[in-house]
Order: C-alpha cells, then sequence, then structure tokens
C-alpha cells in the first residue's frame, strides 16, 4: 500500500495531469450531457433570471420551459445573470467549467503544500465530471465553504461575510461558513461584515425587479424548501436523501424515523469539538474542523443527491493528505472514493448500482464513518500526536478589537 501511495504522489507531481484530469473531466461531464439534451437543471437556473425579470412566480412548475421546479433563492436570478442571456448549449457549458474553476481555486488556497493540494484535486476530478454533467450549483456552494474558511485564516473577514450571505441566500448550504467564526481574529468586523452583505446581497437582485417581488419570494422559498424536505422524507425516489438518515432508514428498514433523530445528534458532535477551541492555531484541528462543516451539510440534509457530494468529498481527500502512511488509510480511501464517486456511475456494475448503491444511499457511508472519526480524533487530542507533514504557512492571526 505505500507503493499505492507513491504512485499517487507521482501523479500528484505532473501540473499538467492534474489541470486536464480536472478541466477535461468537466468538460466531457458537461458536453455529453450538452450532446443528449439533458440539461433540465440549467434550463431551471437559466429561467431564475428572467422569470425574476418579468416579476413571475419562483417557485411554480413551468412545464413547457423544463422539469422539476426552482429550489434557489431570489439571489440566485443576479448569479446566473451572466450566463442566461448566451445560446443555452454555450451557458450550459460555461456555467459547468466556471464551477469547476471556482472549486479549483478555492482547493488552491487551502492551507496545504502543492503536492498535497493535487493530490485532492486528482482524487476529487471524477466527483467533478459527474457534476459538471448535472450542471447544479454544488461546486460553488463547496467552493464558497472552504474560501469562507480560507478568508477567515487570512484575516480576510469581510470576504468571508460575503461568501457565507452570498451562499446562504441562494442555497442555504452556505450558512454553515458560521462555524468558521471563532477562527477569525475580528469578530466584530466579521459580524458587522454580516449585516452589511446582508443587506447589499438582500437588496441587489431588486434592481432587476421590485422590492415587493423580492420580499414575497422570499417567503415563497421558505414554504418551497419545507415542502420539498417533506417529498424527500416522504421517499418520493431513490435518488433523494442520500444522506446519513437516508443510509440508516433504508439500511435498518426504518422508514419512519424522523431525520431530528439522526440530526440533533450529529449537531450535539459538531458542535462538542468546539470544547477545544483552545486549539483554534493548530492547523490540523482547524482543517479537521472545515472537513467536518463541509460533510455537515451534505450527510444530515434531506435533499443531498448524488452531485451534492462534490462539497462532501473534498473533506475525505483534506482529511487524508494530512495522516501518515498508513494501510489502513489507504484501504479506507480506496472504498470512500469507490462508494462516493463511483458508486453511481458506469464503473460498477448496473445491478450493484441499482440494487444497493443508490437504494440503500451508499454514498453516505464513508462520509458518514470519518465525520465520527474525524470527531473522535478531535475529543481524545489525537490529532496533535500525528507525525509532522509539511502545511503552507498562513498568518498567525492575532485577536483583534477594532473593526
Amino acid at each position: 500500500m505505500r507503493e499505492k501511495r507513491n504512485v499517487l504522489a507521482f501523479l500528484a507531481e505532473k501540473e499538467w495531469l492534474i489541470l486536464f484530469l480536472w478541466f477535461g473531466l468537466a468538460f466531457i461531464g458537461a458536453i455529453t450531457e450538452i450532446s443528449r439534451n439533458n440539461i433540465n437543471n440549467y434550463l431551471i437556473f437559466k429561467n431564475v433570471f428572467f422569470h425574476v425579470i418579468h416579476q413571475l412566480p419562483l417557485y411554480e412548475a413551468y412545464p413547457d420551459e423544463y422539469l422539476d421546479v426552482n429550489h434557489y433563492g431570489p439571489l440566485f436570478s443576479v448569479m446566473i445573470a451572466p450566463f442566461a442571456g448566451l445560446e443555452t448549449r454555450l451557458g450550459a457549458l460555461l456555467w459547468s467549467l466556471t464551477g469547476a474553476a471556482t472549486l479549483y481555486y478555492a482547493i488552491r488556497q487551502l492551507p496545504l503544500t502543492r503536492l498535497h493540494q493535487n493530490i485532492i484535486l486528482l482524487l476529487c476530478a471524477q466527483e467533478m465530471m459527474g457534476s459538471s454533467g448535472w450542471f447544479q450549483l454544488n461546486q460553488f456552494i463547496g467552493a464558497f465553504i472552504i474560501l469562507t474558511f480560507t478568508s477567515v485564516l487570512k484575516g480576510k473577514d469581510m470576504w468571508a461575510a460575503f461568501l457565507i450571505v452570498a451562499g446562504t441566500l441562494t442555497k442555504i448550504y452556505g450558512i454553515v461558513g458560521l462555524a468558521f467564526f471563532f477562527f477569525s481574529s475580528n469578530q466584530k468586523r466579521f459580524i458587522a461584515g454580516l449585516f452589511i452583505w446582508g443587506a447589499v446581497l438582500f437588496v441587489l437582485p431588486m434592481l432587476i425587479s421590485s422590492p415587493q417581488y423580492i420580499i414575497a419570494s422570499y417567503f415563497d422559498w421558505y414554504e418551497a424548501l419545507v415542502y420539498k424536505n417533506q417529498l424527500n422524507v416522504m421517499e418520493t425516489t431513490v435518488f433523494q436523501d442520500l444522506s446519513a438518515g437516508g443510509l440508516i432508514k433504508r439500511v435498518f428498514h426504518i422508514p419512519w424515523l424522523s431525520n431530528t433523530a439522526v440530526l440533533l445528534p450529529a449537531l450535539i458532535i459538531f458542535l462538542a469539538q468546539y470544547s477545544l477551541l483552545n486549539y483554534r492555531y493548530n492547523s490540523r484541528y482547524r482543517l479537521y474542523i472545515l472537513c467536518s462543516v463541509l460533510m455537515f451539510p451534505v450527510l444530515f440534509s434531506t435533499s443531498s443527491e448524488s452531485p451534492t457530494y462534490i462539497i462532501a468529498i473534498p473533506a475525505i481527500c483534506i482529511w487524508y493528505v494530512m495522516q501518515p502512511e498508513s494501510k489502513w488509510n489507504n484501504i479506507f480511501l480506496f472504498f470512500a472514493i469507490l462508494l462516493v464517486s463511483f458508486s453511481h456511475s458506469d464503473v460498477v456494475t448496473p445491478w450493484v448500482r441499482k440494487n444497493i448503491a443508490v437504494p440503500y444511499a451508499l454514498k453516505a457511508l464513508p462520509c458518514l464513518v470519518l465525520y465520527l472519526r474525524i470527531a473522535y480524533e478531535i475529543f481524545t487530542r489525537k490529532f496533535l500526536d500525528l507525525p509532522h507533514q509539511p502545511l503552507k504557512p498562513v498568518p498567525v492571526l492575532q485577536p483583534a478589537s477594532h473593526l
């Protein structure tokens, strides 16, 4: 297994290979679905902009335009605006490639060595390919979470606040960036940034519609999300609720299990990790918290689908590159990548995918195991005993008392 790790490092040293795989696979994933005219998600996104312009209901069905309904906030209309005016197929391709570029940039900002960043990109490339073909927002949300973390470490609290608000007002998941508040060296500025950007980004879509319409749309959005959660819990399709709760309900045949019964213990475990906040200047502790934050909204949301895991899989890879060379760590990585990135692909047989991987939500299994393992290593302080690994230095953050 040591040789296997060396092969991974050998491949990660090839910068051209990393760029080719990351953007090449993203391009293939997107162009394949475009050639099949399978771009329904992008059609939803594109029309969000036009519906806001014409002040039409954002969360109703438009069967003449696309299938399903929109579930993103009014601010998303501004985010998709640069792509909405383009020819549809070109806009869909550029949207996917922009998502890939944004997550690529975010991973490059992590306080890890270039080699470790390359390993993360290499291991996530297959999941990026799959997500690119879905034309979703998840690549951006994953990038926003990572960039919130790195911005806080660099003392760029206003940027961190912007990313949290932008992520929250488009797809709720971005709110988990608040978990990095305690890493801020200037918490007053951090809080001020949340209020300032909250006001700016709340008003921004009003510039292309009207205040009354946007305010009403936010109320409609809340009702749409509540209704969608109810549908997810009812298991109307095996492709929904690929979460820890979905995994437990399906494996143990307890469909009546409340999502709260899974979410509440997970939240307690997550918050308990902050009992060791005195280690907040420890690079490993901070990166472990980042891993937990990336996995949390995917593992414990009933809206989790296969492409949502582009948010969670970087956490597996970040954790892995921080570990010492070990047979068991390599075995865990192998099965984690297999279940997360390949269990819904053509790499496994159709029978396995149809009868095991998808119906039992196995994508969630390695993430749940790692979520609990990280918590255990934090609670027992085992992260302090790990051999030294080269980490890219970041400025030592000192408490600040002024804005």
